[in-house]
């Protein structure tokens, strides 16, 4: 059996045990380009229903199943409010008002 066929079936036999395990269906086989290049596939290929993608952090004769379930949601970040600095020099007074009182001489 040729090395691209029983990577395939790795793949199709992972993937099962993926859905058997976990409720979120996986989306993406990742593996290491140089992997994908030796088995004459490309990135983007669909392998066993699952998008290939090159992950160098994955090891040489590995792959990882990617699914929803795995990463953290998606936050909805608020815009920040930009507060613009002054244009103007801001006057500050240095303490209370206080009248003014005649001085003993």
């Amino acid at each position: 059996m040729r090395a691209e066929a029983r990577n395939f079936e790795a793949i199709a036999k992972a993937k099962a045990e993926h859905n058997r395990s976990c409720p979120f269906p996986p989306h993406t086989v990742q593996m290491n380009p140089f992997e994908i290049e030796r088995m004459g596939w490309e990135e983007g290929d669909l392998i066993a229903g699952l998008v290939l993608e090159a992950d160098g952090r994955v090891g040489t004769g590995a792959f990882r199943l990617v699914c929803d379930g795995m990463a953290p949601p998606e936050l909805d970040l608020e815009e920040e409010l930009v507060v613009n600095a002054p244009t103007e020099p801001l006057v500050v007074p240095a303490g209370p008002h206080r009248r003014e009182e005649p001085s003993a001489r």
